[in-house]
């Protein structure tokens, strides 16, 4: 009787977590990292408004020049999944070509970050003491473009060590990368809303 009654149980289905240890570790990290501007972005919005002196957002921030400069680095999230793809499809050519393309959206997007932040400090005359908008926009601004160029340098050095084939293709480095790269991009989206949509 026991031995028909344990026939009829269903077998045991085995569990297998989704991801893998390395990627556990970098869910992790971008979880930090979201938490680190979640609390610049509410500082931001604490002391918008509270200033007694200008320049204020509306007068100093330029939303067309944002959205070119936004346009830069989300299109650099696109070109990234394609050199994942071309990865997948062992195309060391395409791989190289967009990360290449990825790189230099990235580039122009510090670049274009550069040449607001002379507008601001040199035409506008707001510096990072100047008011608490200045204090509040420099360092949310300036975290994400010191991230951004984090990401800019790993992309580099995957990108030459993919070519020079010091990595395997099982390897979960370059995956890992992109992963960061696009967590730059969706933090910049929230930033652009907050900033510069809201204060133009």
């Amino acid at each position: 009787m026991s031995n028909s009654t344990a026939d009829e149980l269903p077998p045991i289905e085995s569990s297998e977590f989704p991801l893998t240890t390395a990627q556990v570790g970098m869910t992790a990290f971008l979880c930090s990292e979201a938490a680190f501007f979640s609390t610049l972005v509410v500082a931001y919005l604490i002391y918008l408004g509270e200033d007694q002196s200008g320049p204020t957002p509306a007068e100093s921030l330029s939303l067309t020049r944002a959205v070119i400069n936004s346009a830069f680095l989300l299109g650099s999230s696109g070109t990234i999944m394609l050199a994942m793809n071309a990865r997948k499809a062992n195309s060391l050519s395409g791989f190289s070509i967009w990360m290449f393309l990825t790189i230099t959206l990235g580039v122009l997007f510090l670049v274009g970050t550069a040449y607001e932040w002379e507008e601001l400090i040199y035409k506008d005359g707001l510096t990072i003491g100047r008011n608490l908008f200045g204090t509040t926009f420099y360092t949310l601004i300036g975290f994400h473009a010191f991230h951004v160029t984090v990401g800019l340098i790993l992309l580099t050095i995957i990108t030459c060590l993919e070519r020079a084939g010091r990595i395997s293709p099982d390897a979960e480095a370059p995956e890992l990368v992109s992963w960061y790269w696009h967590f730059v991009d969706a933090v910049w989206i929230v930033i652009f809303g907050v900033v510069y949509w809201m204060g133009t």
